[in-house]
């Protein structure tokens, strides 16, 4: 015949109210914590910690400019122009649209710049966005409206945001077809959402 033992102490409803305090006071700290990384963060960044760019046009290889051709100089012993080099190739926009606001204000307008080579520069002028962690500059074939969890299915990634305010140019490399990825994207990475879009509609 089993002895039995001694009996254990039950839980106080007093212990018991503790503990679930103490439960919910963690969990609603973990709550906290997860919102200032998603949200505060932000909001410092944007008030205080701008990164600001300004750099010129991008410089083709081949010195394209986007200034017109000299005229020809009279010769000074005669009215007939003296021979000049042949001038330099010009920078031509293939591909341009502003800036919507997609998880973040954003503004600004996007630009493919081309001299005739396969070289071509995306260059952000007039631009501002929110500052934030880890955001990339993607060419994607979605639509500059489409939803935001289809944005970076297909993308060219042409390199870290060298700051969320001000010009700024990026090379685009050789073969991309601007006919399919046709949408500019900032894509935060660590937070998986699109700052703000911009179309490349062709030139009219």
């Amino acid at each position: 015949m089993a002895v039995p033992g001694p009996a254990l102490p039950t839980p106080s409803s007093g212990f018991v109210r503790r503990h679930r305090l103490a439960l919910a006071a963690a969990a609603l700290a973990g709550l906290a914590a997860a919102a200032w990384l998603a949200f505060g963060w932000f909001g410092v960044q944007g008030l205080w910690l701008d990164d600001e760019v300004d750099e010129a046009a991008p410089v083709f290889s081949s010195g394209a400019t986007t200034e017109p051709p000299a005229p020809p100089s009279p010769d000074p012993a005669g009215d007939a122009p003296t021979t000049t080099a042949p001038p330099a190739p010009t920078i031509v926009n293939l591909g341009t649209g502003r800036f919507i606001s997609r998880s973040h204000t954003t503004e600004g307008v996007a630009t493919v710049l081309g001299d005739g080579s396969p070289q071509r520069f995306l260059r952000l002028t007039e631009f501002a966005t929110d500052n934030g962690p880890d955001v990339d500059v993607y060419l994607s074939t979605a639509a500059p409206d489409a939803d935001e969890q289809t944005l970076d299915d297909d993308v060219v990634v042409l390199g870290d945001l060298r700051g969320n305010v001000g010009d700024q140019n990026y090379e685009i490399p050789a073969g991309v077809d601007l006919g399919r990825y046709r949408t500019v994207v900032l894509w935060c990475v660590r937070f998986s959402v699109a700052f703000g879009t911009a179309p490349l509609d062709p030139p009219t």
